[in-house]
């Protein structure tokens, strides 16, 4: 039975992907054998599916730093670990202006977030092997 060939990772391709992050996580699967840059890129993904909308949800009007607070810090240490370095920052300092109760600038900073979210999960993306 043939493997299904390991991602090949080039964060050249991608400026919002860092590449000595990207090298430790394959360090973990080197011949791919275990997918887990796949069921990584997957988790991630399905993280930002369940996240996103609670967070569209809990802005405007009626904003719930709670609510910005959780979903920051989630995507926090999470974009971290897979190289999405600037966005990792971002969500720190979201998620600080959340537990502070600061709300000057944070809906521009939100709009940043999602911004760097959607390019981040269209590099992750490009690194899984095409599915037939």
């Amino acid at each position: 039975m043939p493997l299904t060939p390991t991602p090949v990772i080039n964060p050249a391709e991608s400026t919002c992907l860092d590449a000595q992050a990207l090298a430790r996580l394959q360090e973990l699967d080197p011949n791919g054998s275990n997918k887990l840059i796949e069921r990584v890129i997957a988790a991630y993904v399905k993280s930002l599916e369940r996240l996103l909308p609670d967070l569209e949800n809990a802005r405007g009007d009626n904003l719930d730093l709670n609510v910005v607070r959780h979903v920051s810090h989630t995507l926090k240490s999470s974009s971290a670990s897979l190289g999405a370095l600037s966005l990792s920052e971002r969500c720190a300092q979201i998620e600080t202006m959340a537990r502070i109760g600061q709300t000057d600038g944070m809906e521009t900073l939100l709009d940043g977030m999602l911004l760097e979210v959607i390019q981040v999960r269209h590099a992750l993306l490009s690194l899984l092997p095409n599915t037939p």
